[in-house]
C-alpha cells in the first residue's frame, strides 16, 4: 500500500516545492517568520523545509518550541510530506501524521470496559504551562472525508486550549457557528450533541470524538494527530469554514 501511495505523497511534495502559496507560516518570538513546510515534530523541536536549491531540493532546519510564538499551518501538503519523510527516515511509532483521515462512522453503541473514557468534566493541571498556537481552518463539506488535519501531533497528557469562530452553512438554508445549532441527525457523529457544532478526535483509529464547540480546555488522553471537523451526517450541500486556534502546551504528556 506504501508503494502505491508513494507516487500520490511525490506528487504532493513536488507541488509544495513549486506553488510558493503552499507553506506554513512560523511567526518567532524575536519577530522573524518564516515560511516553509513542518514535516515532522520530535524532542521538542519542529524539522522545516524551505527555500529551493540545486536540483529542486530544499533546505531543512529545526527550531525548539520554545522560540515559537505561533504556527500556522497549510495542511494541503503537511500530511504526505510528514509520511513520506518519516518513512524514508525509517521513523515509526505515534510521532508521525498519519496518511488517512478518521473514518465518518458512528461509534458502536456498546464500547468494551477497555475502551478510552470519554473527556468530561476533567481536572486541569494549576500550573502556568508555556502554549505554542496554530492556527487551521476547518472546512464544513466533506473535502479529506469530513476532517481537517491540524498537523499537530498531540501527546498524551498534553494540555489543549482551542478556540473557534465562524459561520458556516448546513444546506437547506441552515446555518451554524462552533457551537451548533439544535436539530434532530441521526447521522451525526455525535447524536447528543449540537448539529454543525465543531468536534475532534485524536487519532486516525479512534472513535472517541470530542465536542469542541467555540472553546475547550482539556487534556489529551492519547497520543495521535489532532482532527477536526463538523458534527453532522451530510456534508455534502455544506460550505463555509470555522477558524480554529489551538494553543497547544509545550512539553506537555510524560516524559
Amino acid at each position: 500500500m506504501k508503494q502505491i501511495l508513494r507516487p500520490f505523497y511525490c506528487l504532493l511534495i513536488v507541488l509544495a516545492l513549486f506553488v510558493p502559496a503552499i507553506a506554513d507560516t512560523i511567526r518567532l518570538k524575536d519577530g522573524s517568520v518564516i515560511r516553509g513546510q513542518v514535516i515532522a515534530f520530535k524532542d521538542q523541536q519542529f524539522t522545516v523545509l524551505f527555500g529551493s536549491g540545486a536540483q529542486g531540493r530544499r533546505s531543512r532546519t529545526t527550531i525548539y518550541v520554545e522560540d515559537i510564538e505561533s504556527i500556522e499551518f497549510d495542511s494541503a501538503t503537511t500530511a504526505a510530506a510528514t509520511a513520506l519523510a518519516n518513512e524514508d527516515n525509517g521513523t515509526t511509532g505515534g510521532s508521525t501524521a498519519p496518511v488517512y483521515q478518521p473514518p465518518r462512522t458512528n461509534p458502536p453503541a456498546d464500547r468494551s470496559n477497555n475502551a478510552p473514557p470519554r473527556i468530561n468534566n476533567q481536572t486541569l493541571p494549576s500550573s502556568s504551562p508555556t502554549f505554542f498556537t496554530i492556527k487551521v481552518a476547518v472546512r464544513a463539506d466533506n473535502a479529506n472525508n469530513g476532517w481537517a488535519n491540524s498537523g499537530l501531533v498531540v501527546r498524551k497528557g498534553q494540555r489543549l486550549r482551542i478556540t473557534a469562530t465562524g459561520r458556516v452553512s448546513l444546506g437547506a438554508g441552515r446555518f451554524a457557528t462552533p457551537a451548533g445549532i439544535p436539530g434532530p441527525d441521526n447521522d451525526k457523529l455525535m447524536r447528543t450533541e449540537p448539529t454543525g457544532a465543531l468536534i475532534g478526535v485524536i487519532g486516525d483509529d479512534n472513535d472517541d470524538f470530542l465536542l469542541i464547540g467555540t472553546r475547550r480546555d482539556f487534556v489529551a488522553q492519547r497520543d495521535g494527530v489532532l482532527f477536526l471537523g463538523v458534527n453532522e451526517g451530510n456534508l455534502a450541500d455544506n460550505t463555509g469554514t470555522y477558524d480554529v486556534v489551538i494553543e497547544a502546551e509545550a512539553g506537555g504528556g510524560p516524559r
